[in-house]
């Protein structure tokens, strides 16, 4: 008995045109097909992967950028664990200092290699060549990051923060958002600073990463987007 007439008299369909009509389908209606399609191509993986760079991509203004990062994480992890344990914990266990001081040299850190790689972006104009969306997220990266240093800094329960409080309450009252942003506030300020505005940052350094991989990075003031060399020019290396 032949596959026909087990199937009740249909011949089965070729594996290759099911597969076709079902990538049609997902394409015409379907809205997961929608976004993987729309993904793959803002997203190609070859950019996202690249196997060469241009010979510029080792500028300090971009390794500065890429420390920020490694910075950054040190920040989370650190911050992930003084929140699970809590103000006492930092404050009195020892262990518990050194975590907290791990998390506040992590943001010094973070910040002055945040600041180098702007300053280095501003002055080679990173916004060129369509590039000022990225430059755009990255501006606004470094003002959330302030406000995050910011309700950290108060919400260490110690004298000091507790003074800045104060005195940026009443700075913060003289713009008229007192009502909404209370630095008085520790529930309030604990809370932004350990989930929503961390979280804003990640993502958006996520967002920045892509950005950076899609467009590729700007060439030096004077060069040419020649200068992106493919081939085995000496010029590029190898990823």
């Amino acid at each position: 008995m032949t596959a026909a007439e087990r199937s009740g008299g249909i011949p089965p369909e070729p594996i290759a045109a099911v597969a076709v009509a079902a990538e049609s389908t997902d394409e015409k209606g379907g809205w997961t097909g929608a976004a993987a399609g729309w993904l793959e191509r803002r997203l190609p993986i070859h950019k996202l992967l690249p196997t060469r760079q241009p010979f510029y991509i080792g500028s300090w203004v971009y390794v500065f950028g890429v420390v920020t990062i490694a910075a950054l994480v040190w920040v989370v992890l650190s911050g992930v664990i003084l929140a699970f344990f809590g103000p006492q914990w930092w404050h009195v266990s020892s262990i518990g200092r050194f975590v907290n001081s791990l998390h506040f040299w992590s943001v010094q850190l973070f910040f002055i290699f945040m600041v180098l790689h702007l300053w280095g972006q501003y002055w080679a104009a990173g916004w060129r060549n369509g590039r000022a969306p990225t430059w755009m997220v990255g501006v606004v990266i470094f003002l959330i990051s302030v406000v995050t240093a910011f309700t950290g800094y108060i919400s260490q329960q110690n004298l000091d923060a507790q003074w800045i409080a104060v005195n940026a309450k009443d700075a913060i009252n003289s713009t008229g958002a007192g009502a909404f942003f209370n630095p008085l506030n520790f529930g309030q300020m604990y809370g932004l600073h350990v989930m929503l505005l961390p979280i804003a940052i990640t993502l958006l350094v996520v967002l920045h990463v892509i950005q950076v991989r899609l467009r590729g990075v700007v060439a030096p003031l004077g060069a040419t987007e020649a200068d992106l060399v493919d081939g085995d020019s000496p010029a590029a290396s190898g990823s």
